[in-house]
């Protein structure tokens, strides 16, 4: 019962805690509708099965003592996550709530970016190894360490499904349109800076 407060509390304040996430479900989310932002936020959910399933199986063990290993996928995360921030700032086309809906983002692109935008997050790797070396026991069995793997996807999925909910408000979503350039750039500025922090020495810690 400890190890189950000890997950609950740990991950309802990662998850609330502002990051390329949340980022990533309100762009979708204002962008191309509530259809799309519930979508990314499943994708964030199954992302975070990517982590739950190497922790278990031993592989954070091997990422978190080999540096090249942790090097590699902290470039890969933050790359993702730049290259995201660049397709924001980019976005030159100014979209009303009609052509948000319409344009070219189907809802497994919305999936696909919340997944990949989840599962190449080194915090997230960092926050589901920190969680079970510190709560889960060596004796516990595979069904409680995925039980708690899924009460993780699950937080997720409910708060950045309500995310999406608010953000895509069709009374919100108006005003955010009309300023979307600015939103996008304050987006696209923000998920590259989150990016930068995590290859910059000392920058990102």
């Amino acid at each position: 019962m400890n190890e189950l407060f000890a997950v609950a509390a740990i991950t309802v304040l990662a998850v609330v805690s502002p990051g390329f996430d949340f980022a990533m479900v309100t762009r979708n989310s204002y962008s191309f509708g509530r259809k799309n932002g519930l979508t990314a936020a499943l994708g964030i959910a199954c992302g975070v099965q990517v982590h739950v399933f190497y922790t278990v199986f031993g592989i954070a063990v091997i990422i978190t003592h080999s540096p090249i290993l942790f090097i590699s996928m902290k470039m890969l995360g933050a790359g993702y996550l730049i290259y995201l921030g660049i397709k924001s700032l980019m976005n030159a086309g100014a979209l009303t709530i009609g052509e948000a809906d319409g344009r070219e983002s189907t809802a497994w692109k919305a999936f696909r970016t919340g997944f990949f935008t989840n599962a190449l997050n080194p915090k997230t790797m960092l926050f589901v190894v920190a969680t079970y070396s510190q709560v889960v026991r060596a004796d516990s069995s595979l069904y409680v360490n995925f039980a708690y793997g899924i009460f993780m996807s699950l937080s997720h999925l409910v708060w950045f499904s309500l995310v999406a909910v608010f953000f895509s408000a069709e009374a919100l979503r108006r005003r955010i349109l009309r300023k979307q350039h600015i939103v996008d750039r304050v987006i696209g500025t923000a998920l590259i800076g989150l990016g930068a922090s995590l290859v910059l020495p000392g920058v990102g810690r």
